[in-house]
């Protein structure tokens, strides 16, 4: 498995509230949304809006390997949701931890955990460290306190 994690961003919403929006897979997709568009460039804004989310999965479109879904496995208030790829190719998980800073800001980072065989990792670590910064980027443009 190799492990890639994002930069910490902070967010401006406390731990607990954060958790809770971002918790709410339905209420993700609406946050997303209403997203700052003009700090997310344009790969990332094609991203957000063609991404179907439901109660419990998110599917992101994929390149040439299809559509990746993930499925809400746990989550710890107000520190951890963790998600696993439902039929992917190989075995993948995200997480977002949270780190409490104060009453109305949090820091985030996302960790993607993935099955990747040794071969093929030098070849597509910097796409998926890039994909996991990108997720990093996009939770610093949601609007927490609308």
């Amino acid at each position: 498995m190799a492990i890639f994690k994002s930069e910490e961003v902070t967010l401006h919403a406390s731990a607990e509230k954060a958790f809770e929006r971002l918790s709410n897979l339905e209420g993700l997709g609406d946050l997303l949304k209403k997203a700052d568009q003009a700090g997310v460039p344009d790969a990332q804004r094609e991203m957000l809006d063609n991404i179907d989310i439901t109660s419990d999965t998110i599917t992101i479109p994929g390149g040439p390997t299809g559509p990746i879904t993930l499925r809400k496995t746990e989550t710890i208030a107000p520190t951890l949701i963790k998600m696993e790829g439902e039929g992917t190719p190989v075995a993948l998980s995200l997480a977002l931890r949270l780190r409490p800073l104060t009453d109305d800001s949090c820091e985030a980072n996302v960790e993607i955990d993935i099955a990747i065989p040794p071969m093929l990792k030098p070849m597509i670590s910097g796409p998926l460290q890039k994909m996991t910064d990108q997720f990093s980027q996009v939770l610093r443009a949601i609007p927490f306190g609308d």
